[in-house]
């Protein structure tokens, strides 16, 4: 399978999952639930869940470090989609929730799209990092 489809393969139910996460957060938040809770549900727990399980679906690839990369790159912007439009819906009719932190469209598009993008990819890279190595020395201490 070429990489580019495993990678999307790969990423297809957590893209679904990152898509409802944002929403959910943002109810959560007008509905007056503390900032504490709130936080707990976001993209950047879910990009280290979803890297330590591409660290395990990937293990035998043959270039596992690279796949790793190459689902990140495709979940973190798609994910940061529902924060962008959310930044929109705050702005416009003055929600006052954490999302409203831009002025305008090019910083939230750089805001949350790039810099948001790289605040999941670099920590998620990380742990998957970390996950595959512990995984490979796990499996060749079990080979000796």
């Amino acid at each position: 399978m070429r990489k580019r489809t495993l990678a999307i393969k790969l990423c297809a139910i957590p893209i679904l999952i990152a898509l409802l996460i944002t929403p959910v957060r943002f109810f959560l938040e007008l509905a007056g639930i503390p900032d504490v809770y709130v936080f707990l549900i976001g993209l950047l727990w879910f990009t280290l869940i979803c890297s330590v399980y591409w660290a395990h679906k990937l293990i035998n690839h043959e270039t596992p470090y690279q796949m790793l990369l190459y689902c990140l790159l495709i979940f973190s912007p798609i994910s940061r989609i529902p924060v962008f439009i959310l930044w929109w819906i705050t702005k416009k009719w003055q929600l006052g929730t954490h999302y409203d932190v831009f002025d305008n469209w090019s910083q939230a598009l750089i805001g949350q799209l790039f810099y948001g993008s790289l605040i999941q990819i670099i920590p998620g890279f990380i742990i998957g990092v970390v996950t595959l190595v512990v995984l490979q020395s796990r499996k060749s201490t079990r080979a000796l």
